[in-house]
């Protein structure tokens, strides 16, 4: 089932092709991460796995690096309330 980017974007819950596609991911890729229990995910009566898109969203941009214009801020706000 290929579902368009714009339908994914309008789904809270994904199945887990859905997951594949939203991801970017093959199946064998996101079997081993749901396996290792690295990125989110149910699996209701031990069946079928399901992803909350929100929470897919929150675990691709998790661990994000600011930009240098983020950190020229952030020194600058350190450097006038540290004086």
């Amino acid at each position: 089932m290929n579902t368009s980017t714009t339908d994914l974007q309008q789904l809270k819950v994904l199945n887990f092709e859905q997951a594949c596609q939203f991801l970017g991911y093959s199946k064998s890729t996101l079997y081993k991460k749901t396996s290792q229990s690295i990125i989110p995910f149910s699996k209701p009566n031990c069946k079928k796995l399901y992803f909350d898109r929100e929470k897919l969203e929150a675990w691709m941009l998790g661990n994000a690096s600011p930009s240098i214009h983020d950190r020229e801020i952030e020194a600058a706000t350190y450097v006038s309330t540290h004086k």
